[in-house]
């Protein structure tokens, strides 16, 4: 299962980094860029505010879904023509819902038509991610990692146009990159919807009020998950927003550090959305996922540590690159939240895993806890530090999570990382800090190489990672066997 993960991943990663990290600081960068700080930090503040209601959008169909379907495929004939039909009814209430309390919070009439296609977004990326999976429920999981890059494929191509091909006129409108991103999500939405219909020997919608009622009492441990870890992941940009004086410029200043700690999770997310159907699988044929489990882990967190040294070492550099708005200020900001990814990677493994293994209930109360740190921390340091105090409680709150979740995975897993593991990542730190202490101070050339050379270093890490834990070994006795 280790190999059967690890050739997975590369794919999933290859294909990912080939697409979302030119989205990331090609478009999305420029389009904050080209549009004012105060504009691009309302939409991020938007953006976050229809976050916070995913209860409602998803109501944990995804994970519940995935990993029902991981475990009994031949359930997807009965249950995705009622789960359709439940998304539909959600979406619905959602929409109602951020509207009705968008409009109780003060936003304005202008800024309605941004929030209803922004809202109207997260219900077709929500819908993207059911459908997916049921693609990777299936074990189609090469299939599933081309759809993940979909949408961001079909934005670069539009928002391309639109920034550089000359063909609108007037200056670039941050609704422009709205309407690009609903574009591209309703056909990803159609390409995924024939992926999936095409695997179902009959499609008709069914309304069966006891199985809804059923999907929704089975579901709901996943929707308070939702719920609970979108709101302490989205409450940060939302506060800065709405508790300083200039709430609109300050978010738009920890949007820019935030799309970094975005691109980090990218990868953390993959990870995620490709353990859990192979966890789900594991626990179901009563096979030990200790070694998946603690693998995994160990590739991830080095992800982490890779982007701390590099980023901490470059971060007022690397802010000035991106931005015209980058600063040492900033660039402190990108320093707490590429520690936060730090505590956050190991999440991607051990949540997924409480999530599989369905110990929701509990995992629940961690981030219970971890909502009540964030948003006191929040309301104690934003209006002192403004964007800054809300990367150090990010910082804060994930490290509580991931403490949290190795806690319950060891009580009731039985799941304990390895000391061995833990020596091996603090090597890895100790060589990475000698590393980029050494180029910083001796190499030849500009600071961007030498940032490069970390990562390179952390590569070569990684693969040394692979090679101990005997996965290639384990593929070539598979490949003669």
């Amino acid at each position: 299962m280790k190999r059967e993960f690890l050739l997975n991943i590369v794919f999933l990663l290859t294909a990912n980094l080939l697409i979302k990290p030119f989205y990331l600081f090609g478009i999305d960068r420029t389009v904050q860029n080209t549009v004012s700080e105060s504009e691009y930090g309302l939409y991020f503040a938007l953006f976050n505010f229809t976050f916070l209601f995913q209860i409602v959008n998803d109501f944990g169909i995804q994970n519940y879904n995935n990993r029902n379907i991981a475990q009994h495929r031949h359930l997807l004939v009965k249950y995705f023509p009622n789960l359709i039909v439940l998304k539909g009814l959600l979406s619905i209430l959602y929409l109602a819902l951020v509207l009705g309390i968008g409009w109780w919070a003060g936003y304005t009439l202008p800024h309605f038509s941004l929030l209803l296609f922004i809202a109207f977004n997260q219900i077709l990326f929500s819908l993207v991610l059911y459908l997916r999976s049921n693609v990777s429920g299936l074990g189609r999981y090469r299939l599933d990692s081309l759809l993940s890059v979909t949408d961001r494929l079909l934005l670069i191509l539009i928002c391309s146009v639109l920034l550089w091909g000359n063909l609108v006129p007037g200056p670039f409108r941050i609704e422009w990159f709205v309407w690009a991103q609903t574009a591209s999500l309703s056909m990803t939405a159609l390409i995924a919807m024939s992926i999936v219909a095409r695997r179902l020997p009959r499609f008709r919608l069914r309304i069966n009020p006891v199985f809804l009622r059923y999907l929704l009492r089975e579901s709901a441990p996943y929707a308070l998950s939702i719920f609970l870890m979108s709101a302490y992941y989205r409450l940060d940009g939302l506060m800065i927003e709405q508790l300083l004086p200039d709430g609109a410029t300050e978010a738009g200043l920890y949007a820019s550090a935030y799309r970094l700690y975005e691109a980090a999770n990218m990868v953390g997310f993959l990870f995620a959305g490709l353990l859990l159907p192979l966890f789900s699988r594991m626990l179901k044929e009563q096979t030990s996922v200790a070694p998946l489990a603690y693998f995994s882990f160990k590739l991830i967190t080095l992800s982490g540590l890779i982007l701390l040294v590099g980023a901490g070492a470059y971060h007022t550099e690397i802010m000035v690159l991106l931005y015209d708005s980058g600063s040492a200020y900033s660039g402190r900001i990108l320093v707490f939240l590429c520690a936060s990814y730090l505590a956050v990677s190991g999440t991607y493994v051990f949540g997924t895993l409480l999530v599989a293994s369905n110990h929701t209930r509990q995992l629940n109360y961690v981030f219970g806890i971890g909502l009540g740190i964030n948003l006191t921390l929040n309301l104690w340091l934003i209006p002192s530090l403004k964007a800054e105090g809300a990367a150090i409680a990010t910082l804060a709150t994930q490290v509580f999570i991931i403490a949290g979740e190795l806690w319950v995975a060891s009580r009731q897993l039985q799941l304990r990382v390895p000391l061995t593991t833990w020596g091996q990542l603090a090597g890895s730190l100790l060589l990475l800090l000698a590393a980029a202490q050494s180029l910083n101070y001796w190499a030849p050339f500009d600071w961007y190489w030498s940032f490069l050379a970390i990562l390179g270093i952390g590569g070569v890490l990684a693969l040394s990672f692979v090679w101990q834990s005997n996965s290639i070994i384990d593929f070539s006795r598979r490949k003669t066997g």
